[in-house]
This record gives C-alpha cells, sequence and structure tokens, in this order.
C-alpha cells in the first residue's frame, strides 16, 4: 500500500499503534507520518463504493402509522420544539389542532404527572391556494433552569398530550454534549429508517440544514404533506429541540397559483429565536448551547455586501466567545463546496461572500444539505481566489472549517449518485448513500463526529473523525510546547495532528 495513502486514510490507526512502543522510537515515526502527510494529504481523498440497494425514494402513504394521528377530539399533533433564546433557558413549544382552535396554554414542571406551572401561546393558520391549514399554536416557555429534565401537557381532558424535555447543561467551554445532524430529509421510508436511527443515536438535539416536507413537490404544494411530515418527526421534535434551517423547498414560490408571499408554510409552522440573536429575519439567526455558538444562515435570502443577513453575520460574529463557546458551527443548505454533479457550485456566490469570514473567526464546521449524498472536505479555504493572477483553486488552511454536506435524509428526489470521477484535492470523503450525522462535543478542545450510512438497513459508522477545536487547540498547543524542553508524544500529536481533523 502507498504510504502515503494509508498515512491519510489510516491515520488514527497509525497513531494508536504507535502508543505501547513508547520512546523517541515512536515519537520520531509519528513526526515522519505527519509530516508526510502534512506535504500530500490533500491528495488522499476517497470516493467510497458502495452502493445503496433497499427502498425505493417514493413517499410513505397517507393511511401508513408513521402518520398517525392521535386519539380524542381536537387532540394536539405535529408537536415539536425549538430552542427558545439564545442560551438554551427557553423552549417554544409548537403543536396543531384541526377542529377548532381550542387552548394555546402549556402547562409544565420538573415531575412527572405534576403540572405547576403554566405559559400562554398564541394560535395562527394560513391558506396556500386551495389548501386551509389546522390551527398552528406556538408557545414560549422561559426562565427555565440549565441541566434540568422538564415535563409539559397540552390539550384538555381526555385529549390532552404529555411530553418531555431535557434543557442543556450552562454555558461553559468544557460542557459536553451531542448533536444530530440531518438535511432534506422528506417522507419516505428512507426517511423514516434516517429518523429511526438518529433517535437511537444519542443526540440531544438535532441540526436540521434545510428540505423538510417536500410538500412542494405535489400539486399546489398539497399543505397535507406539510401535516404528514410534523406526524413523522414528532417522535423526535416533541422531545429535543430541532434547529430549524430553511431549504429551496420551503420558499414555496408560486406566482401561478397566486402566492408570492416565500416561505408561508414555514413561517407558520416553524418558529425560531432570531430575535434573541437581534436578527431582523426569522430565516437567520444564533443561538448558544452547552459550548457551542450556531450560527444559521439563509441561502436563499439576500446574502451579499450591506443586505440585512450580511450585515446581522458580522456583528455576530463578532459577539462570538470562544472563551465561553469555543464551538462554532455554521448551518446553511446550500454547500458551500461539492463535487458532486447535482447542484455543483450553486453555493459559490455565499462562499464568495462569507468564507473570508469563516476563516478569520476560525469556525469549526459548516454543515450543509441540499446535495442528496454525503461529503467531507479537508481545512481547505479559496479566499485568495484570484482569476487573473492565477489563484484559482482552493488549498489548505488551517484556520478554515471543514464543510461537511449531509443532505442524504431520505426524501422522494433520491440520491444524487454522480460525483465528478475525478475527485477535487479539497474533498476527503464522499458516499452517495442515506444517512445521519453525530457530533458528541467533550470539551474545549475536542469532538467526536460520525457520519452513519443507514439504507442497508442498520446504522453503519462510516465516517468518523476527531475534530480538534479552532480557537482551543491552538492555544493548548502554545502552552505544551512551553512548558516542555522536549517535546512528549502527547505534544507531538497536539502540534501536529490537527491536519487530521479531516482525515477520511
Amino acid at each position: 500500500m502507498d504510504l502515503r495513502y494509508f498515512c491519510i486514510a489510516r491515520g488514527r490507526i497509525a497513531i494508536d499503534s504507535l502508543k505501547p512502543m513508547g520512546g523517541w522510537s515512536s515519537q520520531l515515526l509519528l513526526l515522519y507520518l505527519v509530516v508526510l502527510c502534512s506535504a500530500n494529504y490533500v491528495l488522499c481523498g476517497s470516493t467510497s463504493p458502495y452502493v445503496r440497494s433497499e427502498y425505493p425514494s417514493t413517499d410513505i402513504p397517507l393511511d401508513n402509522e408513521a402518520f398517525v394521528i392521535p386519539e380524542g377530539f381536537n387532540s394536539p399533533q405535529q408537536v415539536h420544539i425549538t430552542q427558545g433564546d439564545y442560551d438554551g433557558k427557553a423552549v417554544i413549544v409548537s403543536w396543531v389542532t384541526t377542529s377548532e382552535p381550542g387552548s394555546s396554554e402549556v402547562w409544565y414542571g420538573t415531575e412527572e404527572n405534576k403540572y405547576e406551572l403554566k405559559a400562554e401561546g398564541e394560535t395562527t393558520n394560513y391558506t396556500f391556494y386551495d389548501y386551509i391549514s389546522g390551527f398552528i399554536h406556538h408557545c414560549l416557555i422561559d426562565e427555565l433552569k440549565h441541566n434540568t429534565k422538564y415535563y409539559y401537557k397540552i390539550g384538555a381532558g381526555s385529549s390532552a398530550r404529555e411530553f418531555w424535555f431535557q434543557t442543556p447543561p450552562e454555558i461553559q467551554p468544557d460542557a459536553a454534549y451531542t448533536f444530530g445532524i440531518i438535511g432534506d430529509l422528506g417522507q419516505t421510508y428512507n426517511s423514516l429508517s434516517t429518523l429511526d436511527h438518529y433517535m437511537k443515536s444519542g443526540g440531544q438535539t438535532l441540526l436540521f440544514v434545510g428540505d423538510l416536507s417536500y410538500a412542494d413537490n405535489y400539486k399546489h404544494n398539497d399543505g397535507v404533506r406539510w401535516d404528514s411530515w410534523g406526524c413523522l418527526v414528532e417522535k423526535s421534535a416533541a422531545y429535543q429541540p430541532w434547529i430549524w434551517t430553511t431549504g429551496n423547498h420551503e420558499i414555496e414560490y408560486r406566482p401561478d397559483l397566486g402566492e408570492t408571499t416565500m416561505f408561508k408554510a414555514f413561517l407558520h409552522r416553524f418558529l425560531t429565536p432570531y430575535k434573541a440573536s437581534q436578527s431582523s429575519s426569522p430565516l437567520w439567526y444564533a443561538i448558544r448551547r452547552a459550548s457551542a455558538h450556531i450560527i444559521v444562515l439563509s441561502s436563499y435570502s439576500p446574502f451579499v455586501k450591506y443586505t440585512p443577513q450580511w450585515h446581522w453575520l458580522r456583528a455576530e460574529l463578532k459577539r462570538v466567545n470562544r472563551e465561553k463557546t469555543p464551538w462554532l458551527i455554521v448551518l446553511m443548505h446550500a454547500p458551500l463546496y461539492n463535487s458532486n454533479t447535482a447542484h455543483y457550485m450553486e453555493g459559490e456566490a455565499m462562499r464568495a461572500v462569507f468564507e473570508k469570514w469563516f476563516v478569520k473567526y476560525k469556525v469549526d464546521m459548516v454543515f450543509a444539505g441540499h446535495v442528496h449524498a454525503y461529503e467531507r472536505s479537508y481545512r481547505i479555504s479559496n479566499i485568495n481566489y484570484n482569476i487573473t493572477t492565477g489563484n484559482r483553486y482552493p488549498v489548505p488552511d488551517k484556520s478554515a472549517p471543514v464543510y461537511i454536506t449531509v443532505g442524504d435524509g431520505g426524501n422522494q428526489e433520491g440520491l444524487a449518485g454522480r460525483f465528478f470521477e475525478v475527485q477535487p484535492d479539497y474533498s476527503a470523503f464522499r458516499e452517495a448513500s442515506y444517512g445521519h450525522s453525530t457530533l458528541e462535543l467533550k470539551n474545549r478542545t475536542h469532538a467526536l463526529y460520525h457520519w452513519n450510512r443507514n439504507d442497508d438497513g442498520k446504522h453503519v459508522p462510516t465516517d468518523h473523525l476527531v475534530f480538534h477545536n479552532q480557537y482551543w487547540a491552538s492555544n493548548t498547543r502554545r502552552r505544551r510546547l512551553k512548558k516542555h524542553k522536549f517535546p512528549s508524544h502527547a505534544a507531538l500529536f497536539a502540534k501536529y495532528g490537527k491536519i487530521l481533523d479531516s482525515l477520511p
């Protein structure tokens, strides 16, 4: 086997195998391997040969049990929650009633079946061409305690329903927390498989990177398919926050039907805590949760210089405090880097505007969807792009984020199975399969990342790596080098292991 490829594709195995050796021999060999990788790592990306074969990309029939409606007159359905403030001490509870408005109250407390507190919400509804929505309820519950399990009840009498959620730990740099990441979910049997596997992953909050129901693929953007999708995801979304990002399938701009208000269904059904981060739109906002600062961007809203989204992001990046929230994560729908023929370079305009900020502020990772396949980049940037001087290609950049595309949730449009035959240097790993990701923040310096393939009927961790935090890992490295006259094995790994953040 070519040693350079072995170093990159199997780098952690090589490093782990050196640990028992001890002494300078293992350290020198480790250093040799790392330096060899450092010179050549962008040449070693891989494309998985795996071919999915399980379920067809067709939506689940509406009479399927996956869309079951709770019994009882006017019983709340499509229940989901999201973070309701900047720091994780509030949630927004949302649900739908169909027969009449009913109550928008939420009763809650810290003991099961004992609801001593009450919050009052609001009700709305909307029409889209010939579809009339049910009564959509949103209720903010605030002033919650961190790291506490709350039980809540909605509805009345025999139709009341009970759920629970866990608030995150207090904002601090070593707060451990696990996020799931899903995009382009839809409502096929593959979607159901993705959701079921995610629910077994231990994820505590889901980062959703756009394209929810795919109702717009139906005649007249059938709103019934928004309702069925709400029922599908309730078994997860009613118990843990889903952090919403909009995609192209949420735009629903249909002037031919007299519908010219974009994101109409989304804005009525899914609230976001945008005002808490001083945003002027529900489509772009930020939250802090445990040790993470999460920024949500809108790929389909104006973002060029001097637009509201541009002004807001510039200000929000300045507000990030890596001493308290070391992990800086960005969510969007259209990927900035993509080597699939589907949607190729659709994120280029946003890359040209925002990439330099991502590098300047050392964003750890950027998650996107849109392309119905999985792909992960190395730490690269193209901020020096200049067609006149010949700087046309992305280059390795230790301050850049890793770009991860997870538009593989399982929707009816199927997989994007055609990658460009020559894998670009910036692409570390790619596979056209359905799945979901998990990101386990361990402390201020390290996080474990997994992409889990699910379309063979099993939970298969297919791509995994250790992320070294862009802010704190570099600080730790400097402290260690000053403390030790001679670099230890651990110091060598700390010094050079950062390039392994983006190994396949």
